[in-house]
């Protein structure tokens, strides 16, 4: 019987956090990358009700199509950013964009593409604006279907 490769994936956005999740995981699980499958992964997020009101409820789909595109845009540069990253550190890597609530989204594509392990970046929020933000990298370690490492802002 073979054995299927583990597969490890890296949520990225475009904060500082998910920079230093890479490079983390990187220097510190290389040979584990080098040996599994990598999934770089990005989830597109659009707020279409602040979009709406912003536009005192008129807003035409066009609007949200160009911001959709955009963002996925933005996100598609990030990972391929990434993945030049990881070709350096000889690590081959897939990209993944998807569209959604990045919370639900990361967790939905652990199980769509069986993560053995997910890193993630911690953005560094106090207790209050979590509560009121919410946290992606709390809502992955308590939801996700596999373990969750979360990366902490370096200590300078």
């Amino acid at each position: 019987m073979e054995e299927t490769k583990k597969k490890l994936m890296i949520a990225l956005d475009d904060s500082e956090s998910s920079s230093d999740a890479l490079q983390w995981a990187l220097h510190n699980l290389h040979g584990k990358l080098a040996s599994s499958g990598v999934i770089l992964y990005s989830a597109v997020s659009v707020d279409y009700p602040s979009i709406h009101a912003s536009a005192f409820g008129v807003s035409p789909p066009e609007l949200f199509k160009s911001i959709e595109d955009r963002q996925t845009k933005c996100a598609n540069g990030i990972l391929e950013k990434a993945k030049n990253i990881c070709a350096e550190q000889g690590i081959a890597a897939e990209t993944v964009s998807e569209l959604g609530n990045p919370k639900e989204a990361i967790c939905n594509a652990v199980e769509k593409f069986n993560i053995q392990l997910l890193v993630v970046g911690n953005h560094g929020r106090g207790a209050l604006r979590r509560a009121f933000l919410g946290s992606v990298s709390s809502y992955c370690v308590q939801h996700a279907k596999c373990p969750v490492l979360v990366v902490k802002k370096p200590q300078t």
